[in-house]
């Protein structure tokens, strides 16, 4: 969430760099200073007949015990009016306080300098690229074929147990799962992140916090009776750890890891290109999340960047790295990177990551604050990536490896998996 102070001081800014993300932001931020000056003025004006409150108070006794009753039956009067008054201004501060907030969510976080314009995916911008491109026979087989004739995930039993989107893994399907979970947990664990094992369903103030509400309550699966909501990704309940809390500078950097399955209806998602894994109402991935101090954060994103590339690397699947355009970008990032691996029976690119920086904007909905050297309260600054979303991995994992005698497993993933090769 934006704070108070930037849309005071830089109201033509803030509607600048949100056209980047072509959101027209110039209503709703008049809108919220009207309320604010509102606000203000009610406050000011409270303050006024509070401290004539205490002025009659003391008048009172002084009257009562100088036996001016007449004068001090006036004066209760006035107080009483007073009160009255003061109680029907705070009716008013609280709902221009609640109208304020209302529209302050509406609005989208800042994109930052580095982020290219643009309206689609068409229009990001690949800032590297690496691996090589696998020499695939004329008769490769794509993911979801692969897995039915190595009988490695089954989609049907999948729609007979649930629904479509929800695949069930099976033997060296169900190993090869694990084995890139671990993977990826010891690799992060060894790069200094804290694994943590947070819950799968988060209350309305952890949605809020992280900005995926009010913002995709039409993504989430809601268990209505005790309002939960099942995570979209791990970010939610670990980022949700710092809610409302003050850090010293000297604990930064804050780095986690954690390990959750997602969850996502991702409604409208129809034709060839969400076919098998390349799209799913449930997935397992690996999440890291870095808070920071806000003059390193951009030191951290980089080096979140080029953690899950090592990973990628690691895989050695063909891979690219994308900076997001503007009008490419989710609703609370201030810049992002994608990750996209090749596949290669499908013939196209995969996104398995977004490495994202989110400045204050989360840290304004948490309350994540610390103390400055001077011992003034500041936000901190939050990010975090994917490193992995398996399921987009594991298709190209499949089909980029395949070979006449069967699936050959990378290097890195056999001591986790126990096989080199799925026949």
């Amino acid at each position: 969430m934006l704070t108070l102070k930037l849309l005071r001081e830089n109201p033509d800014f803030v509607v600048e760099r949100l056209a980047v993300k072509h959101f027209d932001a110039r209503q709703i931020v008049n809108d919220i200073l009207e309320q604010d000056k509102m606000r203000r003025q009610y406050q000011t004006e409270l303050d006024g007949c509070l401290s004539q409150q205490k002025g009659f108070a003391k008048q009172i006794g002084a009257l009562m015990g100088q036996g001016k009753k007449e004068e001090a039956e006036t004066a209760k009067a006035q107080v009483a009016a007073l009160k009255s008054r003061s109680a029907e201004l705070e009716e008013l501060k609280a709902a221009s306080e609640q109208k304020q907030n209302d529209l302050l969510v509406l609005l989208p976080n800042l994109p930052c300098a580095q982020v290219p314009e643009g309206r689609t995916a068409e229009d990001n911008v690949v800032v590297r690229q690496g691996g090589e491109m696998p020499a695939l026979a004329a008769d490769a087989l794509p993911h979801w074929e692969l897995a039915s004739k190595y009988d490695i995930i089954d989609f049907d039993l999948g729609v007979k147990l649930t629904g479509a989107g929800f695949p069930v893994y099976k033997g060296k399907g169900a190993r090869l799962q694990r084995a890139l979970i671990n993977y990826f947990l010891d690799v992060n664990t060894k790069a200094g992140f804290l694994e943590v094992e947070p819950p799968v369903m988060v209350n309305e103030a952890s949605g809020f916090g992280t900005g995926q509400l009010p913002d995709k309550e039409g993504q989430m699966y809601f268990a209505s009776a005790d309002k939960f909501y099942l995570v979209p990704t791990a970010e939610v309940p670990v980022t949700n750890i710092y809610r409302d809390v003050i850090l010293e500078p000297g604990q930064f950097p804050v780095k986690m890891t954690a390990y959750t399955p997602c969850f996502r209806r991702e409604a409208g998602s129809y034709g060839k290109d969400v076919r098998g894994l390349n799209r799913l109402h449930q997935f397992d991935k690996v999440e890291i999340v870095w808070l920071s101090l806000p003059e390193k954060s951009y030191e951290a994103l980089d080096q979140m960047v080029a953690h899950v590339e090592k990973l990628v690397k690691g895989l050695g699947l063909p891979y690219r790295i994308l900076r997001l355009c503007g009008g490419d970008m989710s609703f609370t990032s201030a810049i992002t990177y994608d990750f996209e691996v090749y596949s290669a029976a499908q013939g196209r690119w995969l996104e398995v990551s977004s490495v994202s920086n989110f400045e204050s904007y989360q840290a304004n909905r948490l309350h994540l604050r610390y103390k400055d050297s001077e011992g003034k309260t500041q936000l901190a600054h939050t990010l975090n990536g994917s490193s992995l979303a398996l399921p987009r991995i594991v298709a190209a994992l499949l089909e980029n490896n395949q070979t006449p005698e069967g699936i050959r497993i990378p290097e890195v993933l056999r001591s986790y998996t126990g096989y080199d090769i799925i026949d």
